[in-house]
């Protein structure tokens, strides 16, 4: 297999060859109706269905090497940004099984997703080449650490922004900000929004906050626990309940997953910011956070939502990106 230095044309290459804007998507679909006696127009909507959830690689990898690059003056000012372009690579922790914002694609060798393509708009940015770092795979427990020893330089690893991490690392952004979310059945017009939940059968996780999320921003909904999101989205299924309450990302992979089955029918509730983590103190917050901020402005941002979450999912417009924290 090709490295992913191979795989990748750089910037001024294909700037060079002419290439144009994003292509459609036109990936086919894998798997179709579980029942064999299904006629041949069912196999057909479920595979188109599904072909619609997923990633549009070509306009991917398009927009990752389209990104803007560092001025030199701004490098030099960085203490953190010289030494990653001294290295020669971008030392990512993050990981490859996110279907939203990570994933390895094991065919091309390639990771496509939105943290995914945000640690490649910053490598175009240090090196003028998408393709130039290396991901180091972390869990929620070592997402400090790796930062901390000098492992990484910086973690994509849809991150959350706390007090408590505050005191070990320092955090770029937030880049996103999540919600709770309506998981509905496909189809669904009763439901499109919180307000909507009244007088409905609502299903939250056991063990969650999901309760007293619901309790406070639908009072008027009756709450059914379940124990887990299969058991959850069961229940939905066969119309025990009217809707399920949880993070929406969450929610966002089960759509992907499962083609045709759900709608997510609104966000809600507390923001739940997600920020890129950098060493304690150091000066590639600043950095960062103004690259961040160049891609913003560009609308590159919103062109990367739209690739990794919003057509994926039905969404017809970005949001605003949330405010980087000073």
């Amino acid at each position: 297999m090709k490295n992913l230095d191979e795989l990748m044309l750089n910037r001024r290459q294909a700037i060079a060859l002419g290439l144009g804007s994003a292509t459609t998507l036109g990936l086919a679909a894998c798997g179709g109706s579980s029942d064999a006696a299904a006629p041949a127009t069912d196999d057909a909507a479920a595979a188109a269905d599904s072909a619609a959830t997923e990633i549009d690689a070509a306009a991917f990898d398009e927009l990752v090497m389209s990104g803007p690059i560092a001025d030199s003056a701004d490098v030099e000012k960085s203490e953190w940004a010289k030494k990653v372009q001294a290295a020669g690579k971008l030392r990512v922790g993050g990981v490859e099984t996110s279907t939203l914002f990570s994933q390895l694609n094991e065919v091309d060798g390639k990771h496509r997703g939105f943290d995914a393509g945000l640690f490649q708009l910053l490598a175009t940015y240090l090196f003028d080449n998408a393709a130039q770092y290396d991901l180091t795979l972390v869990q929620s427990s070592t997402r400090e650490s790796v930062l901390q020893n000098d492992t990484v330089d910086a973690v994509f690893a849809t991150y959350t922004i706390n007090d408590d991490r505050k005191k070990l690392i320092s955090f770029a952004g937030p880049y996103y900000v999540g919600h709770q979310g309506i998981l509905v059945k496909a189809g669904n017009t009763d439901i499109k929004s919180v307000d909507d939940l009244a007088g409905k059968i609502v299903g939250v996780q056991e063990g969650s906050n999901g309760r007293a999320i619901v309790e406070e921003y639908a009072p008027d909904a009756e709450i059914q626990e379940l124990g887990t999101d299969e058991e959850l989205r069961r229940a939905l299924e066969q119309g025990r309940i009217d809707a399920y309450v949880v993070d929406a990302t969450l929610h966002m992979g089960s759509i992907i997953e499962n083609p045709g089955k759900y709608e997510l029918a609104a966000e809600f509730g507390p923001e739940d910011p997600l920020g890129i983590g950098l060493p304690k103190d150091s000066d590639g917050v600043a950095f960062v956070n103004d690259f961040l901020k160049k891609i913003e402005d560009a609308g590159i941002w919103a062109k990367l939502y739209m690739i990794c979450l919003g057509d994926r999912i039905g969404v017809s417009v970005a949001p605003e990106p949330p405010a980087i924290e000073a």
